[in-house]
């Protein structure tokens, strides 16, 4: 069910880029011959309605716009190579200002549905969540992580943290410093045990005082106006777009300095998990993930890559300021190196995906 879940959004991601493409193409007086959903082979026909023809395909993991004269063949009117090259550049950038707006409308909707949000420690029905772990501490040598849920904290003697709250929790454990506790927690749909040990010197700012090394959350799935939730979608999508460049850049700059942390990148496979995770907290938080994965397509599709709409925008700005046709040999090399690019980082990121399932 995950699994074609993930492809449900990928297509409506995909689609949503390429309708971005098509209403521009349409506005600047670009004729469009097809208008795609999925890959060819070609399964069925709907119709045309003008130039257009609007198709259904085989391969369902997106779907596609063909432009006349978009090879660059011809620059006989209504063709893409034809047009100003600002109309050229307006087209191929409508689609990832379609990817931002679709993330907007995404997060919106998750807010309205409602989110996992922090909260404070007497909102009811509020869970416990890991927000975070201290290096070398007993949680992280016991394998707890961030996003854990905790259930329960018991010492060996059956007495438990009573009405669990971040306070109820840090003052039972101060309170068992030395002794064995019991801690049970939920990852994903798992239950998990684990036995563990306070002790001192975790915190630096309260060396005196026994902890476990955790730092915990109260989360609450919270519903808002949809005035608010409109506006907030808007900032989270701005707030969203500068957390995947700044992820993106470090990825890159590590890369050239060969520390670059690619088993953190997440490919299809891997993708299917972390959908079924958030399946588990509700539709909002699926269509939140969705928002962020929309968002995602926004900056990747930007990269000077040949075959991306960034590499085919530095096409458009070279020619402009040269005023030559970027010769077809040398694109279609780029665009091929561009393609074998982008399938050896999936190949990449599949393979990390397959082993953390593996492990």
């Amino acid at each position: 069910m995950s699994a074609l879940l993930v492809v449900v959004i990928l297509v409506i991601l995909i689609v949503g880029h390429e309708l971005g493409h098509f209403v521009a193409a349409k506005l600047s007086k670009v004729r469009v011959e097809e208008f795609g959903i999925g890959y060819p082979p070609r399964l069925f026909r709907f119709g045309k309605i003008g130039d257009t023809e609007y198709t259904l395909n085989w391969l369902p993991f997106g779907g596609f716009v063909r432009l006349f004269g978009e090879d660059g063949d011809t620059r006989a009117s209504g063709s893409f190579a034809g047009a100003s090259y600002k109309k050229q550049a307006l087209i191929l950038v409508a689609g990832v200002f379609a990817n931002f707006l679709l993330g907007w409308l995404l997060f919106t909707s998750a807010f309205v549905l409602g989110m996992p949000t922090a909260v404070s420690e007497d909102t009811p029905g509020a869970r416990l969540l890991v927000s975070s772990v201290v290096a070398g501490s007993p949680a992280e040598e016991s394998g707890i992580m961030a996003g854990d849920e905790i259930i329960s904290v018991i010492s060996e003697k059956g007495r438990g943290a009573q009405d669990l709250s971040p306070t109820t929790v840090s003052e039972f454990i101060a309170e068992h410093g030395g002794e064995t506790l019991i801690l049970t927690y939920v990852r994903g749909d798992e239950y998990s045990e684990v036995s563990l040990t306070p002790v001192h010197s975790v915190i630096q700012d309260e060396s005196g005082k026994p902890a476990l090394g955790i730092a915990i959350t109260p989360i609450a799935n919270v519903q808002k106006s949809f005035g608010r939730a409109f506006v907030e979608g808007g900032m989270f999508a701005l707030s969203s777009l500068k957390t995947v460049t700044v992820g993106l850049y470090t990825i890159l700059t590590d890369s050239f300095r060969g520390s670059a942390q690619l088993e953190n990148l997440v490919g299809p496979v891997g993708l299917v998990g972390i959908v079924d995770d958030a399946t588990g907290h509700g539709f909002g938080h699926v269509l939140g993930l969705a928002g962020f994965i929309s968002i995602n397509l926004v900056i990747i599709n930007l990269l000077p890559i040949p075959a991306l709409d960034g590499g085919r925008l530095v096409f458009v700005a070279f020619e402009a300021a040269t005023r030559r046709k970027v010769p077809h040999i040398v694109s279609g090399l780029l665009n091929m190196l561009g393609f074998f690019l982008i399938i050896l980082l999936m190949l990449a990121v599949t393979y990390n995906d397959i082993v953390r399932l593996i492990q």
